[in-house]
């Protein structure tokens, strides 16, 4: 495994996308979330463009921009990784390239996300052209509830096709997430890759399952909580665990809403960060959300 891969793993946010009310981006609020991050909260790394950065929604200039921003403000400290959400192989390739020369650690890809599902052998040959042509390490993001990958072909992936170094396991399914797991040790390749949970209700027994890490939205709304529990993890220390499992848990279940975004930005209201608005048309929180979510943020940070 290449020193690049193996830097991937801990507490990895994926990063809102600070739109402004007019749709435009907020580069300076970005870069500050960027320097918050690394400098302040100590994350691991740091990922963009995805579900949570509402990258349905930008182009590929705008996604260029994002990471590009974020690289420079990085500088190095903690790998970058890209998301790209499209809904063909060749636009995937497209846009992966137009981020070559910018020095991310890795892709994250989603399936395609159409109402339509390639089957298994289809999912594969797609996998493998990205890799293929983009040159990039691929993380494929198993999200899309249409088109899921159970852990059988997911571990076929990547066992077979080179280039695809991990998997981001989503869809609050705990059980794929310990499938892939197990079944990646038993096929002998479990060394070579990186697993890592998006299961946000459920980081502290993701953790001690042994997940590599996770991207996931609520380490974007407390990041220095999901770091702190991380690393008592690490260390064995299950009461200090404990509380803060429980709330993450109470602050997932206040921001947990087709709106997710949206709610992810109070969280980060509340401790002075700005993340700007949803581009349409994807609401603002209620201000029922919001009442919630800040009384979690409150208990969250009086540990």
């Amino acid at each position: 495994m290449s020193s690049k891969i193996e830097r991937i793993g801990g507490i990895i946010p994926p990063l809102v996308t600070p739109f402004r009310a007019d749709g435009t981006i907020d580069e300076q609020a970005h870069r500050a979330e960027v320097r918050h991050m690394v400098e302040r909260a100590g994350v691991h790394g740091l990922a963009v463009c995805g579900s949570t950065g509402e990258g349905h929604t930008l182009s590929t200039e705008e996604t260029r921009r994002i990471v590009g921003w974020t690289v420079e403000e990085v500088r190095s400290r903690v790998p970058v990784i890209a998301g790209i959400i499209t809904d063909s192989t060749q636009s995937t390739i497209d846009r992966a390239r137009a981020l070559a020369d910018l020095g991310v650690a890795a892709l994250q890809v989603t399936p395609v996300h159409y109402v339509f599902r390639p089957d298994d052998e289809a999912m594969v040959r797609h996998f493998g052209a990205i890799a293929d042509g983009t040159g990039m390490p691929v993380i494929i993001y198993n999200v899309v509830p249409w088109s899921y990958l159970l852990p059988p072909l997911l571990v076929r992936i990547l066992r077979e096709v080179d280039g695809v170094i991990g998997v981001k396991q989503s869809a609050s399914d705990m059980k794929a997430l310990a499938d892939l797991l197990l079944l990646s040790e038993e096929a002998g390749i479990r060394e070579q890759v990186r697993i890592l949970s998006a299961v946000d209700a459920l980081l502290y027994p993701s953790f001690c399952l042994g997940s590599d890490g996770a991207v996931a939205a609520i380490l974007s709304a407390a990041p220095e909580a999901c770091v702190a529990l991380w690393e008592a993890v690490r260390r064995g220390d299950h009461a200090a665990s404990m509380p803060l499992h429980k709330n993450l848990l109470r602050l997932w279940n206040a921001i947990d809403a087709p709106n997710l975004p949206a709610n992810v930005r109070v969280a980060m209201r509340t401790q002075g960060r700005e993340g700007g608005v949803p581009r349409p048309p994807m609401p603002v929180s209620s201000a029922g959300q919001a009442e919630r979510i800040e009384a979690a943020m409150a208990a969250v940070r009086s540990l």
